[in-house]
């Protein structure tokens, strides 16, 4: 009886961490989109806050979107993502794998559910110029990973050669060095 009484506590102490870390008051959560350039907050409760969730083939964000803001195309190697938008409107979209490469997309709105394919590049933007969004998304991973393609292939360290950027990308060098020479921004906090 003990056990499973300290096992409940163990249970109830996750929940109401996961409640602070989720539900975090506005007025920060705007302070991190508007010191970004993507405009977007990902708030990952996984397995290295909770270790509890080790096995359990779960974890859940909290994504916060300025006005115009973005979750940029990113994937999960380890994860199905399913989206809830709770406040506002989401375009959002994935591309399937080579060699087809088709484009999917839909305008979500306040209670619309978007499902992204474990490994699919996808991403979400808050098309409204005047209005945040803000979405909860369920990852089928206690550690779903993200990619961040940008940043992955324009910020590595060190960096990927710009020959092989420019073949790969075809454009010119040029091109490659000004992307490089940005600062790659991670919105994941």
């Amino acid at each position: 009886m003990e056990t499973m009484l300290a096992s409940h506590q163990g249970q109830v102490a996750n929940l109401e961490r996961v409640a602070k870390l989720l539900y975090k008051t506005t007025s920060s959560r705007q302070q991190c989109w508007k010191t970004n350039k993507v405009g977007s907050n990902v708030t990952l409760i996984n397995v290295m806050q909770i270790p509890g969730l080790n096995t359990l083939g779960i974890s859940i964000a909290r994504i916060d979107y300025a006005p115009l803001g973005q979750n940029p195309p990113h994937t999960h190697p380890r994860a199905t993502e399913i989206i809830t938008v709770l406040e506002g409107t989401l375009y959002v979209g994935f591309v399937t794998s080579n060699p087809d490469n088709k484009f999917f997309s839909k305008v979500l709105n306040k209670g619309d559910v978007f499902v992204f394919s474990v490994g699919l590049i996808h991403f979400q933007f808050n098309p409204n110029p005047y209005k945040p969004a803000v979405a909860i998304a369920a990852l089928s991973s206690q550690n779903p990973g993200a990619i961040t393609i940008a940043n992955a292939v324009f910020g590595s360290k060190p960096p990927i050669s710009d020959d092989v950027l420019a073949k790969a990308f075809q454009v010119e060098k040029g091109t490659i060095d000004w992307l490089q020479a940005q600062f790659w921004e991670n919105n994941h906090y």
